[in-house]
């Protein structure tokens, strides 16, 4: 029953805040959201300095929820299949080098630059941190969130060849992440000194590989049995087994399960939308996932400003944060234009594009899960917080000026010669 509560409450809180955003505030969902309860929970800490009880009692039910739980292990696959549903694979496929270069490539040369960064720049902010946990920090920070980028690249009008590069780049470089998270996290929790190159490459391999095989495995089981029927209710059935089942699988054997799901959402998105579904079924599909999406995007952007309750902002939190927001920009900007650079001639290149792609890549609720899932100490504490700062920044700066970004240098639908 307490977990009900709670779910009862955060949907509730969700539909009231989405009211808001959407007869007043007019923001795009995500930011809106985040930003009212944001403004909530820095009133809640207001009050609760003057001595309003209830804020105590909001508090410790933010603090019973497992925000790392909940997002990587319940909502992350049905937001990852909801956003690989939809994406265009025939142009994803025109634009692997870039995409692949920028989710492998650019995801690891991130984390070091970050991780390096952090090792020298956080003593002379008085912060020293042991370099296991730099790269930790480095490796949570890099990725772009695809569920932020997702909602807010909705209401960009970005150009299609660019759209596909910043999705598809943030939903394979998440799975990729995830995975030199939970590498480092072993050697973490095993002693430097206990690893060696092949522990952690075979590790990498069975999580990354074995992820992209199972999904492989369950997008073609799905097709085929989203072909041999035409039943709408059962096929909405099967695309949410294959989710539910599928997460389930890759924790089992010890794969990738972002990667899985995200290889297995554009499979049935290509070959089961366009070959296996009647009209009736694919948009009863559509709106099924495109509804879940909506609440589940609500239901954490919400948590996410809530989680400001129970966090420890200090001043010293907030100027390292503020440090590291340049710096993860920066990286950023390396981590795209390294890889980039040397496929010119296979991408339509150029500083334009590069501009979007680093403002564009926004960090998100898998950052902050991320490090909230690492084991109580001095370094989490720190790690956390400034996490906490630079999504925020993201979410907030960045997500408010993409649109007038991309529109400024050309690169929106609406500059394109025939668009209306």
């Amino acid at each position: 029953m307490e977990l009900y509560n709670t779910l009862t409450i955060l949907l509730v809180v969700a539909a009231i805040f989405g009211y808001i955003n959407h007869r007043f505030l007019r923001l795009p969902s995500t930011i809106g959201l985040m930003i009212l309860a944001l403004v909530s929970s820095l009133t809640a800490i207001a009050l609760g300095r003057l001595g309003v009880t209830w804020v105590l009692k909001a508090s410790v039910l933010v603090r019973g929820i497992n925000f790392h739980d909940v997002l990587m292990d319940v909502m992350l696959s049905f937001l990852l299949f909801a956003g690989a549903l939809h994406v265009d694979v025939r142009t994803l496929g025109k634009e692997r080098g870039p995409v692949a270069a920028m989710a492998v490539v650019g995801t690891l040369l991130s984390t070091f630059i970050v991780a390096v960064s952090a090792y020298y720049v956080m003593p002379l902010l008085h912060v020293p941190m042991p370099f296991i946990y730099c790269l930790l920090f480095g490796a949570l920070i890099s990725p772009t969130d695809p569920i932020a980028v997702l909602g807010i690249l909705k209401q960009a009008r970005i150009s299609k060849s660019l759209e596909i590069k910043i999705v598809g780049e943030s939903l394979f470089n998440d799975g990729i992440a995830v995975v030199v998270f939970a590498s480092l996290y072993k050697i973490a929790l095993s002693g430097a000194d206990q690893a060696t190159a092949s522990m952690v490459g075979s590790l990498f391999l069975q999580e990354a590989v074995g992820g992209i095989i199972l999904g492989c495995i369950l997008g073609y089981a799905a097709y085929w049995a989203l072909r041999t029927i035409d039943n709408y209710q059962v096929e909405v059935l099967i695309t949410l087994a294959l989710v539910m089942g599928g997460t389930a699988l890759a924790a089992q054997w010890h794969t990738s399960g972002p990667l899985a799901i995200v290889v297995a959402g554009l499979i049935v998105g290509y070959k089961g939308r366009q070959k296996g579904m009647s009209d009736l079924t694919r948009e009863y599909v559509d709106k099924f996932w495109e509804m879940l999406d909506e609440i589940l995007n609500a239901v954490l952007f919400v948590l996410i400003g809530l989680e400001m309750l129970i966090l420890d902002i200090s001043t010293s939190v907030l100027l390292v944060g503020g440090v590291f927001i340049v710096i993860t920009l920066l990286a950023r900007l390396t981590a795209t234009a390294l890889p980039l650079s040397l496929l010119r001639r296979y991408s339509d290149f150029n500083a334009p594009t590069l501009r979007v792609l680093v403002w564009g890549g926004l960090r998100g609720g898998i950052s902050v899960a991320l490090a909230l899932s690492l084991p109580e100490s001095p370094s989490r504490t720190l790690i956390v917080g400034v996490t906490y700062v630079i999504v925020v920044f993201s979410i907030i700066v960045q997500g408010l000026t993409i649109g007038p970004l991309v529109k400024k240098l050309g690169l929106s639908t609406e500059s394109e010669p025939g668009m209306h």
